[in-house]
Order: structure tokens, then sequence, then C-alpha cells
């Protein structure tokens, strides 16, 4: 049985592989974790002059989301992982995806007549513009501010995949 964290980022990770499949994107997954990405995904065909556009994120849960003017105020990346995200000198766009759950696992997900409701939404945010921490020390938290209003859907996934200027 994995314990409450692993099994809290299972679900987060797991969560938006149901995004991906629903939004037709192939998901690719890492060696390891020595990048600071968890998850790629991949759109098929030609988008533009773009053959195979794809983008790459770093998955995050929260269970207890802080939220004032619009924006989430997320602790929980330290400044190692905040490097392996800001800044524009990357090939592949990437994202933090900032899934936010139930305290309590048995409430991730709910079974209706309809179908299955996963709880409960996920944020996306670019870090292209902000500037890498000069010396990063994986003990010191680096806060970041998620706009609200960038609800992870299974169309802004693969909006966010197909174009390469909405990074």
């Amino acid at each position: 049985m994995l314990d409450a964290k692993q099994h809290q980022g299972k679900f987060g990770e797991d969560y938006v592989r149901v995004l991906a499949s629903a939004a037709g994107l192939v998901v690719l997954t890492q060696d390891n974790d020595s990048d600071g990405v968890d998850l790629g995904f991949r759109a098929t065909g030609r988008y533009g002059h773009v053959q195979s556009p794809m983008i790459e994120a770093q998955v995050k849960t929260w269970s207890k989301p802080t939220e004032s003017s619009g924006r989430l105020h997320y602790r929980g990346l330290n400044e190692w992982q905040f490097n392996k995200l800001a800044g524009p000198n990357f090939s592949v766009p990437r994202y933090l995806f900032l899934i936010c759950v139930p305290s309590d696992p048995l409430e991730y997900a709910a079974f209706r007549s309809e179908g299955v409701l996963l709880r409960h939404l996920g944020y996306y945010v670019s870090l292209r513009s902000e500037t890498p921490v000069a010396e990063p020390d994986r003990e010191r938290s680096r806060p970041v501010s998620v706009p609200t209003v960038n609800v992870l859907t299974a169309q802004e996934l693969r909006r966010l995949t197909e174009s390469r200027t909405a990074w």
C-alpha cells in the first residue's frame, strides 16, 4: 500500500493522465526525475510549422490550497525544483501542474450514475518569465503564484501542447 504522500502524488499524475487521454494526447514518462519533469505530452500530427509538438510538466498535488485575489499561493517547490521550470531556455515548454485534491483520499474519486468524478481541480502555470535562483538550495522553498483562471482541462492541455506560443 502506498503511504499518504505517494498516494496523493500518484493520484495527481493519474488525474493529468486522464485529461491527456481525453484530449487525445500521447503521455511520455521520464526514466527518472533528475530533470524536474514528471510527464511529457505530445500531440500527433502537424500544427502550423511544428510536427508532433510537446510540452513537459512537473505535477504537484495540494490538499490545503490557499487562494487570494484570484491566485493560488503554492509553497511546495524548493529552489532546485523551481529552477527546473523557470526561465526561457528550455527547448520544450515546461509547466507546473498543480492538482488540488481532497484531504481524505477516499474522496479522490466519486462514482455517479453518469460516470466517475475526479476531485478537485488542476491548474497550470508557466514559469518561463521567472528568473531562476542563482544558487538553489533544496532546503529552501520558492513560492509560486498560480492564476485560478488557469484551470487544467483536457481542452486546455491540448491547447498548451499544440501551441508553442502559449507558454
